[in-house]
């Protein structure tokens, strides 16, 4: 049994792009402390029989919704990242992934329906997921709103007609007084920084992308400078810029502003 899962292990490092070390394994004991939060890295291209193994863990329903994907590709990276959410929250939970239930907010945001033993007085996990181009990030804490945001980095996509359609005016001057070569770099900041900020926010996905800004420039802190109507705003979040790979940008937006951050690796 070891050496199957060594050998699972091994062609997932193979297919896999590089990983930044501050990615570390996490401990057979997982503890969430009430300033932690941890974000989980993964990848979706697993062989069939992890693939197998975490299908089994999804209930009827997102079951129904994997069936719906054309490609068996996109099938079986939905079955990973609803499977990787289960296993990993069951984790935490010391509970069976099969028996979590979810339930949804107005705009689609998911949460976890409390589990019968866990009393008012339990912290309450809070979660978010996004993926992209094979890697899927996992977002972990308690008792407050958090988003998180991957894209790819891709050029082809960061142009200034796009970034004209979502960005405010502050963001897109920016954006065109950078040399060329890094615009697309900063192009994806700006839009994991608002993407994770929509998601956190309980109304995120209806709030014009226009109305506020973020700071965007390679090498600078992730900002939250202004929402407009909302001055509050600025004091309620902090926002994390992660590295899950040289080819990806991403961001994590959490409530507050005094947090540990753990970044931890999932190998099946």
């Amino acid at each position: 049994m070891m050496e199957n899962i060594e050998t699972v292990n091994q062609q997932q490092r193979a297919h896999e792009p590089a990983i930044p070390p501050e990615w570390t394994l996490p401990s057979d004991e997982l503890t969430l402390a009430d300033d932690e939060v941890h974000v989980w890295r993964a990848a979706l291209d697993l062989p069939e029989a992890v693939v197998h193994d975490l299908r089994r863990t999804l209930d009827a329903a997102e079951i129904v919704r994997a069936e719906r994907f054309h490609f068996h590709k996109d099938r079986d990276h939905f079955i990973v990242a609803r499977g990787l959410l289960r296993t990993i929250l069951g984790r935490y939970l010391k509970a069976d992934p099969c028996t979590l239930g979810f339930r949804y907010g107005t705009q689609g945001k998911p949460y976890l329906i409390r589990p019968q033993h866990q009393s008012d007085e339990d912290d309450a996990l809070q979660f978010n997921l996004s993926h992209s181009a094979g890697v899927v990030l996992l977002a972990v804490t308690s008792n407050r709103e958090l988003g998180i945001d991957l894209e790819r980095i891709r050029p082809e996509f960061a142009s200034e007609s796009i970034a004209e359609q979502y960005f405010s005016p502050p963001e897109i001057a920016t954006l065109r007084s950078l040399p060329v070569t890094v615009q697309p770099a900063a192009f994806f900041n700006c839009w994991t920084r608002k993407e994770a900020y929509l998601k956190a926010r309980a109304d995120g996905l209806s709030f014009p992308l226009d109305q506020f800004d973020v700071s965007l420039i390679p090498g600078e802190p992730p900002v939250l400078f202004r929402v407009r109507g909302e001055p509050c705003e600025i004091e309620r979040w902090s926002l994390h810029q992660l590295n899950p790979g040289s080819e990806y940008a991403a961001t994590l937006v959490i409530e507050g502003h005094s947090c540990r951050l753990e970044t931890l690796r999932w190998l099946p």
